[in-house]
């Protein structure tokens, strides 16, 4: 429920490069939900894509066909993921704080199954994995505090936010199974008194966690700064 925020009055900022185009096919999908279908099912059908992704990378240990179950996946996260808090809203059925409470609680629970399940395939380092899941996870706490502190729900960072993400995987996994010397491909790295084995998943995974720690760091620094003016230090009274 990628949508939803605490507070009515909490602004969304959704700057991303597919954001108007996702917008209108989201809407028009929220117009042809049947009656009975609700948020806490389209919800529920997120959950259920994430764990098809994590299927899908763990299989794709026997057969790298199953890299195309991992990519459903991510279409089946997105359409429940992204659509329950449209068609809240399409519907005037907002809930915030419970939405809010479910959609965190959602996200951290499908992040997991994503990032560990990529790193229990042979395309990336459990280590790597396990990383880029603490920092993704440590954004989206930073995110629920300014929800909170600020009335500013952010979904986008470097115009970039879960549905290019999604994207990004898709196409890292189409590459994958169809380009069978991209999959054999290692490069051999000294680390310490061992050598480390890199593959392509491996440098894009590099790249996204060397990304992901420089939005954080430079998001830290400027509500840092807000927050200093917001609430000033105070200087100390004279003692008489």
């Amino acid at each position: 429920m990628e949508n939803s925020s605490p507070k009515q009055q909490s602004v969304r900022i959704q700057t991303s490069i597919l954001n108007a185009a996702e917008k209108k096919a989201l809407l028009w999908l929220a117009a042809r939900q049947p009656r009975w279908a609700d948020s806490d099912m389209l919800t529920a059908i997120g959950f259920i894509g994430s764990v098809v992704i994590a299927l899908g990378y763990i299989l794709s240990n026997w057969s790298v066909h199953f890299l195309w179950l991992a990519s459903l996946g991510f279409v089946i996260n997105w359409y429940g993921d992204s659509l329950d808090g449209t068609l809240a809203r399409y519907r005037r059925q907002q809930r915030p704080v419970y939405g809010f409470y479910l959609d965190h609680t959602m996200d951290a629970i499908n992040e997991t199954f994503m990032f560990l399940g990529v790193g229990l395939s042979s395309f990336m380092r459990f280590d790597l994995a396990a990383l880029m899941l603490v920092i993704y996870l440590m954004l989206t706490l930073n995110v629920s505090m300014n929800a909170h502190l600020k009335g500013e729900f952010r979904l986008t960072y470097a115009k970039l936010g879960p549905t290019e993400f999604r994207a990004i995987a898709i196409l890292t996994n189409t590459v994958l199974a169809l380009a069978s010397p991209l999959r054999e491909w290692a490069w051999e790295l000294p680390w310490f008194s061992k050598t480390m084995e890199l593959r392509a998943l491996d440098i894009v995974a590099i790249v996204i966690l060397t990304a992901l720690v420089l939005i954080y760091i430079v998001t830290i620094r400027h509500d840092l700064r807000y927050y200093a003016t917001v609430d000033p230090k105070h200087k100390p009274e004279k003692s008489q």
